[in-house]
């Protein structure tokens, strides 16, 4: 993609937002209940998702956006429906479903954005949307590219760590040693990879942007 079309993708989907004050990433979230503060984090333990992802090899800095752009282009209608679903200002936290110009319905866009490091490969990520709680995988439509896979990912207990400012690796590698060792003082297992979750644009201050940092945990 073209760096005149991928500023322009960035565009459509965050300036209201950004424009508006509101949440920029997103009209949805994933559902969760807050079961305990930390100290040093939440536990939270969420609903099951229903997750379009991909996976991209590289530094982590730079990995994100060839990932956003295939999960964008899905969700404005590569798909074997061609179905599109027109974006609506981030503030709203209410999913959208009219149908678009041209036929069919266009996918709302759901915070967050999670970058995950892949475990069996040393620079690879599995970058994830997250997509809107009234689609099923019986009802997402199915992506044309081969290299986005749609998975449902269960009911799972969460500690988060949430931060603002930028997205570089070494910030998102302080906080995610923060949480682990607040986790394991606290008597429990962190299971999987831990998750980097960003629920802002680019285009937003640093200062103002809700970043997260989620590990999967167990009691022993």
């Amino acid at each position: 993609m073209q760096t005149g079309n991928r500023l322009l993708v960035w565009l459509v989907l965050f300036l209201p937002g950004l424009l508006m004050g509101g949440p920029v990433m997103a009209t949805e979230e994933p559902a969760y209940t807050p079961v305990r503060e930390g100290p040093g984090f939440e536990i939270r333990r969420y609903a099951p998702q229903l997750l379009a992802e991909t996976e991209v090899s590289g530094d982590f800095d730079d990995v994100g956006g060839e990932a956003f752009r295939r999960l964008a282009d899905f969700i404005f209608g590569n798909n074997q429906a061609a179905e599109k679903i027109a974006m609506t200002a981030p503030v709203s936290q209410t999913p959208v479903a009219p149908a678009g110009e041209g036929g069919g319905t266009r996918i709302p866009m759901t915070a967050p954005v999670k970058q995950q490091a892949d475990q069996s490969a040393t620079g690879t990520y599995r970058i994830s949307f997250v997509m809107p709680s009234r689609f099923t995988l019986e009802t997402i439509p199915r992506p044309t590219d081969p290299r986005i896979e749609l998975r449902e990912e269960p009911a799972r207990l969460m500690a988060v760590v949430r931060y603002s400012g930028g997205w570089g690796e070494n910030r998102y590698l302080e906080h995610e040693r923060q949480l682990l060792e607040a986790v394991r003082a606290e008597g429990f297992i962190p299971t999987g990879a831990p998750i980097y979750a960003r629920y802002n644009s680019p285009f937003s201050l640093p200062i103002l942007r809700r970043n997260e940092v989620m590990v999967e945990i167990k009691k022993p």
